[in-house]
């Protein structure tokens, strides 16, 4: 799909990519990544085994998408996303059907590391890859608007799980997880993206793999993703537990997680109406600086701070989620994109898998002091990108 005359068909034909690719992110996390908040004791407690195994086990999915990263980004370079969004939802369906039905602790990690290539198949990376490819330096624009939908995954997902949980259990729960990727985030990925998913002038490279070059540029980006999403890792599986430890009773500390959601929407709206005449570097600076101020608010005014600590958070996490898509566009353009947001990932996606074990042993041995750990990794990232240069202001999407 080219520029220039057809402007107007494209940003018509984004909206329905856009509302289609958004729902199907939005469940596809609900139904993935922020499982264990909510059901990490009830499959602990059935299984028979610590709340460490559960979170070893999601860890390790999370490794495997990370090894899978690079590999998938390539893939979609050369063939378009929908195929390969449409397989990550089949990969998750076995992987929920194989937790739910695990007699025990081999099968049910055997089950995690299934949905960790679902993961690694279907949720953002691939998802702005197949946007790249379609739309290549126009595509800031469309990355927004599906992370403005999919802002909502924790607040719709965290809920309707704990719902289920309530009502049928944890393992009657991934079943219907399972049944909502197959009768409805398949067709909806089906629906997305053309059959054709490449532009008319690919943006894979024909000499072959990309790889880390520039070297400074793509090193720093990877420290930036890999210290943030150690705290994403830590806040998705942890946040209620921290607010817990900073005085809030169960019923406040779930209450005040629920506010995640929409403060990563409301920082994306910021993103998609002002900050995007802005270079994504700028965005990704101000994102990174957002965690540590919440923080030190808490410090300052207590449990009085929890929802402002939560809010502050959740904006940061929704502009870097949209950074981790915009800003190695803007960096090195379409050439290439998802295997770059593939090497750039893997090692983020390793931080996020340790992150859930590491910072559950240190707000065990800690308390709520654990949380300088997360505020010690924005600020390193922060550092890090003020280290790069953001050069011409890029187009906005």
């Amino acid at each position: 799909m080219a520029d220039g005359p057809h402007f107007p068909t494209i940003r018509r034909s984004q909206l329905r990519v856009v509302a289609a690719l958004g729902a199907a992110q939005t469940l596809a996390w609900a139904s993935s990544y922020y499982l264990p908040a909510i059901l990490a004791d009830p499959m602990a407690a059935d299984l028979g085994v610590s709340r460490a195994v559960v979170f070893g086990a999601f860890s390790a999915s999370l490794l495997i998408a990370a090894v899978l990263g690079p590999a998938v980004g390539r893939a979609i370079d050369r063939r378009g996303g929908r195929g390969m969004l449409m397989w990550s939802n089949v990969v998750l369906v076995v992987g929920l059907v194989g937790l739910a039905a695990a007699p025990g602790p081999v099968v049910f990690v055997g089950a995690w590391a299934v949905v960790g290539i679902g993961m690694a198949m279907g949720l953002y990376d691939s998802a702005f890859a197949a946007l790249t490819a379609l739309y290549g330096r126009e595509a800031r624009g469309p990355i927004t608007g599906i992370t403005l939908i999919a802002g909502f995954a924790s607040t719709v997902g965290w809920p309707l799980t704990a719902l289920l949980n309530g009502a049928v259990g944890w393992r009657e729960t991934c079943l219907v997880w399972a049944a909502v990727n197959l009768l409805v985030v398949l067709p909806l990925n089906r629906l997305a993206l053309p059959v054709a998913a490449l532009a008319a002038e690919s943006h894979a490279t024909a000499a072959g793999s990309v790889g880390w070059k520039p070297y400074r540029e793509m090193l720093l980006l990877a420290f930036v993703f890999s210290a943030c999403w150690f705290v994403t890792g830590a806040m998705a599986a942890h946040l209620p537990r921290l607010l817990e430890r900073a005085g809030a009773t169960p019923l406040e500390a779930v209450a005040a997680s629920a506010l995640v959601g929409p403060a990563q929407v409301g920082a994306r709206v910021a993103e998609f109406l002002v900050l995007r005449r802005l270079h994504p570097l700028m965005s990704a600076r101000l994102a990174a600086a957002l965690h540590p101020v919440g923080a030190v608010a808490l410090a300052l005014m207590g449990p009085g701070a929890l929802s402002l600590f939560v809010i502050l958070y959740g904006a940061g996490n929704g502009l870097l989620t949209i950074a981790r898509g915009t800003v190695p566009l803007a960096l090195f353009g379409p050439t290439g994109y998802g295997e770059r947001t593939g090497l750039l990932g893997a090692p983020a996606r390793a931080t996020q898998a340790i992150a859930p074990l590491a910072f559950g042993l240190l707000l065990d041995q800690l308390g709520l002091w654990a949380i300088l750990v997360s505020v010690g990794a924005c600020l390193a990232a922060l550092g890090a990108l003020l280290c790069l240069r953001a050069g011409p202001r890029p187009t906005a999407g």
